[in-house]
């Protein structure tokens, strides 16, 4: 059974959103514009896409091997989504947390609730596309799927959605250069927590609150 992880050095975030809701193009641009975070690379059961490596997109295992891992307990989260398993390695994210990075999953409202119960401290943020209509056109402007697959995640977008009061932060993402702004503004308020600061700095403030 999984322990609740200490206070670490680095921040865990949880990044939510339906599928087409421009997570993934959000999450890029906030790792190129800003330093000391990374994204939490995730096992999966489904096939590997043209264009994906293993280990960098995800590790890619089998399906017994999977179940394998969920029975040592090995995840800090795992879900079934599209009829494809996926999961958090617990022991790769305490090591990158307690190296001081800030840390990404993006997991869906399954995964989220699961990581709350073992890392309360961490900061949760969903996004929103502006619309339905919205939503449908991103999906079709991908050209990836059928017609039926896309109405399946269309509705399995609702259900999603239909959890986005349990976060602590919500964006939506219509004007991306704004949705990344407030991204980076919750990364960097987080940044300057008296908690965080004052645990990276104790030994300045001590010297600035020595009598002389």
């Amino acid at each position: 059974m999984n322990k609740k992880i200490q206070q670490p050095s680095g921040t865990l975030y949880i990044f939510s959103a339906p599928s087409g809701a421009g997570k993934t193009s959000l999450v890029n641009a906030l790792l190129e514009s800003t330093e000391g975070i990374k994204v939490s690379v995730s096992h999966a059961t489904r096939d590997m896409r043209q264009g994906e490596k293993n280990g960098v997109h995800y590790h890619f295992v089998s399906i017994d091997e999977f179940e394998k891992m969920v029975e040592r307990g090995d995840f800090i989260e795992h879900a079934k989504v599209f009829d494809n398993h996926y999961g958090t390695s617990q022991s790769a994210l305490e090591t990158q947390l307690a190296q001081g990075s800030d840390v990404i999953l993006e997991i869906d409202w399954q995964g989220a609730q699961q990581v709350r119960k073992l890392m309360p401290e961490c900061v949760s943020v969903f996004i929103l596309p502006p619309s339905r209509k919205e939503l449908e056109i991103r999906l079709k402007g991908r050209g990836q799927d059928s017609d039926e697959i896309i109405a399946r995640r269309m509705q399995d977008a609702i259900s999603e959605m239909s959890h986005y009061a349990e976060f602590d932060y919500l964006i939506i993402n219509d004007d991306f250069d704004q949705a990344l702004l407030e991204l980076r503004s919750i990364v960097l308020a987080q940044r300057q927590r008296l908690i965080r600061l004052a645990s990276i700095n104790a030994e300045m403030i001590t010297e600035l609150l020595k009598e002389s």
